[in-house]
C-alpha cells in the first residue's frame, strides 16, 4: 500500500512564516520606533532655504479690510516721473499675488482715487495718512515715505546708478494706531544699484520694484529664498 500523504505539511509550511511575520514585524517596528519620528520629521521638515520668514504683520488675516497704499515724499525732494505710481502699483501687485499675500484686488483703493483727491484738496498736506484713508474709505493705510532718491549718470560706462531710501508703516484708520512695525520707528528701506544700462526711466522702475519688495516681504509669510534681493543696500555693501 502507498503511504498516505500528510495533510498537515502545507499547514506547517505556511504556519511558521506567518508566525515569524506576525512576531517579527512588531519587533521591527519596536526597534525602529525610536528613529521613526525622526525619519518622518526629516522628510517633512523644510530645508533652511525652503523655510519661510513669518510675517511681522500678516495682511491676509484682515478679511474685507480696504487698504490704501499711500506713497509720499517731502516737498523738497525732487520727484522722478511716476515714481509714486510705480511703487504703489508694485506693492498692490505683490500683495495680490496668489503665491504671496493673496489679497483681493477689490480691497485696494486705486491710485487714481488718491491722485484725484490730492489734486482737489488744497489742505491735503495738512492731513495725516489715517485722515486721508478715512476720506477715501480705507480701513488701513500702508504709508511709504520716500526720504531720498538719486539717479546719476556714469559717463565712463554709459550707464546710470541709483539709490532710494524710504520709511514704511501700516496704520489702522479708525484709531490711527500703528499696526506695523511694532517698534517705535517705521521700517527703514534702502535699495540701489551701481549699474543700469537701460537708462534713467528703467532705473526709476527698478528702484520702485526693489523698494516695494523690501516693504511687502514683511506683510506675508515670505520664503527665505525670495526674501533678499540683489538691489537691497546694506551698510557693508555701500
Amino acid at each position: 500500500m502507498k503511504p498516505k500523504k500528510a495533510k498537515s505539511g502545507i499547514a506547517i509550511c505556511s504556519f511558521w512564516p506567518a508566525v515569524l511575520f506576525c512576531t517579527g514585524l512588531p519587533l521591527l517596528l519596536f526597534y525602529a520606533g525610536c528613529n521613526a519620528v525622526g525619519m518622518v520629521s526629516a522628510i517633512g521638515t523644510p530645508t533652511a532655504s525652503e523655510a519661510g520668514n513669518s510675517a511681522e504683520y500678516n495682511l491676509s488675516k484682515d478679511k474685507d479690510q480696504k487698504i490704501l497704499v499711500f506713497v509720499d515724499q517731502p516737498a523738497y525732494l525732487s520727484a522722478y516721473p511716476n515714481l509714486r505710481f510705480y511703487i504703489t502699483d508694485y506693492i498692490t501687485k505683490i500683495l495680490q499675488d496668489k503665491d504671496k499675500a493673496r489679497i483681493s484686488p477689490s480691497l485696494f483703493i486705486n491710485y487714481q482715487s488718491l491722485a484725484d483727491f490730492r489734486a482737489a484738496t488744497p489742505e491735503f498736506y495738512t492731513l495725516s495718512p489715517a485722515q486721508v484713508g478715512e476720506k477715501l474709505g480705507a480701513d488701513m493705510v500702508l504709508v511709504v515715505t520716500i526720504t531720498d532718491c538719486k539717479i546719476r549718470d556714469i559717463p565712463e560706462g554709459a550707464y546710470v546708478a541709483g539709490s532710494l531710501d524710504a520709511y514704511a508703516a501700516l496704520y489702522r484708520v479708525s484709531s490711527g494706531e500703528k499696526l506695523w512695525p511694532t517698534t517705535e520707528n517705521s521700517r527703514f528701506v534702502q535699495v540701489g544699484f551701481e549699474s543700469e544700462r537701460r537708462g534713467r526711466d528703467a532705473a526709476v522702475v527698478r528702484l520702485a520694484f526693489a523698494a516695494s519688495h523690501c516693504v511687502t516681504r514683511y506683510l506675508y509669510n515670505c520664503p527665505k529664498t525670495g526674501f533678499k534681493i540683489s538691489d537691497e543696500r546694506t551698510t557693508s555693501g555701500w
